[in-house]
């Protein structure tokens, strides 16, 4: 990446772990909440890395940045989850480069989600970016590349049909309720957290399961409130959990805590109940599970559940290849502009050096000279000729190096790096 000028690191990295090489319990370790990413990008700029965006969602959590050593990116990420080196070693991965780039495509694009075709990654990556942005963590490269995942996530969506039918876990979550549960409209089902993927959840009970009888119930509870007061539904106190687990018929968990919510002590033995576990890291304890009365089933279950439309949605695979393509063509033209944006820079400086001090000699030496006109003619021949030796240096492929070394010789040219 060095030969890009687009940051003082080495390489560029995606660092992760996500369901295709690790389980629930093992992508739990590896999540980040909102203040251990913030904590992380802190970290990361105190040591000197200059470009850093970090998302978490429960299928994956994974770093992008700029680094010499992706040894680094691995141990920011072990050091603010409660992961580790080794496990990492075992169930992460690292993309270098091209590879890396190629792989948030793919990401961005719903092509490497658990449900074929889910968007909601997106919205976290456009999250992640603001985030590394207000921390002052995000260089031109990485706002180019991000913007031109969302360009290709936007017209996979738009152009494909490749999100029809299930395409994300909290919808799996009612199409399984609505598949599995008989007079679904007369159960009373119980929401445990409002996160984004519990919001979601909600949206898709209110749309699909006709039921008048949902309950909210958040650690917070005016947010609880201002869910429950766009679907009319029903909000209690968290300090009323157990109760409300009692009398319920489903109950779905969807909080971000770290460690296990819902326990056995709080369910009763002798009403048969429905648990559906979205949250990561798991929030049911493993013991709920050997309760006779209990089926309880976690997202990564829900997430390989598949509809009729799955077929048809593969088929759109190509057309989503192909449109990320056209993107990844006009990012890769840019990013070769960058091998020689500094040359560029410098040769504008340079004939700026040499415009100021010819109008500085003419103007003394003509009481007539018109300084204003002659700069803004002087301009645009400077314009012009930066224009045609970035258009050579952007043809020139193999001899781009030699001309740039031309160019510095010729002129005398000192270059910076971005």
């Amino acid at each position: 990446m060095q030969k890009y000028n687009v940051s003082k690191h080495k390489n560029f990295y995606v660092i992760g772990i996500s369901y295709q090489k690790a389980d629930a319990e093992t992508r739990g370790k590896f999540n980040l909440n909102i203040d251990q990413r913030k904590a992380l990008l802190d970290k990361a700029k105190s040591i000197g890395l200059t470009s850093v965006v970090t998302s978490s969602t429960c299928n994956r959590t994974e770093v992008y940045a700029f680094a010499d050593q992706a040894e680094v990116l691995i141990d920011l990420l072990c050091e603010f989850s409660i992961g580790d080196q080794t496990t990492f070693t075992q169930s992460g991965y690292v993309l270098e480069n091209e590879a890396a780039i190629n792989h948030m495509f793919r990401v961005g694009g719903g092509l490497d989600s658990q449900i074929l075709g889910d968007f909601e990654i997106i919205s976290q990556i456009k999250s992640a970016f603001t985030l590394s942005k207000k921390k002052g963590m995000i260089n031109h490269f990485m706002e180019r590349l991000v913007n031109s995942v969302i360009q290709a996530s936007r017209r996979i969506k738009n152009e494909t049909r490749i999100s029809s039918g299930v395409t994300s876990v909290s919808f799996a979550s009612v199409q399984y309720i609505l598949d599995h549960i008989n007079n679904v409209s007369d159960k009373k089902i119980l929401l445990f957290g409002t996160g984004k993927i519990g919001r979601n959840t909600c949206e898709n009970l209110v749309k699909h399961t006709s039921n008048k009888n949902i309950t909210l119930i958040n650690r917070t509870k005016d947010k609880a409130e201002e869910i429950a007061g766009k679907f009319n539904l029903i909000v209690k106190d968290f300090s009323e959990l157990q109760s409300e687990i009692r009398s319920t018929d489903i109950l779905i968990v969807a909080t971000g805590a770290q460690t296990p919510t819902i326990t056995k002590e709080l369910i009763y033995p002798k009403k048969d109940l429905l648990i559906l576990d979205l949250s990561i890291p798991k929030n049911v304890a493993e013991d709920v599970e050997g309760m006779a009365n209990v089926k309880l089933l976690h997202l990564d279950y829900l997430s390989q559940l598949t509809d009729e439309t799955l077929s048809k949605r593969k088929a759109f695979i190509p057309d989503a290849e192909a449109i990320i393509e056209e993107v990844k063509v006009e990012f890769n033209e840019w990013l070769d502009t960058r091998k020689f944006a500094p040359t560029i820079k410098a040769l504008k400086e340079k004939f700026k050096i040499f415009q100021d001090e010819e109008l500085d000699y003419q103007s003394k030496k003509n009481n007539q000279f018109d300084k204003e006109q002659a700069e803004i003619i002087s301009d645009r021949v400077i314009h012009k000729i930066t224009r045609s030796f970035a258009s050579h240096l952007r043809s020139a492929n193999g001899s781009t190096e030699d001309s740039i070394a031309l160019l510095k010789k010729v002129f005398e040219l000192e270059t910076e790096s971005d």
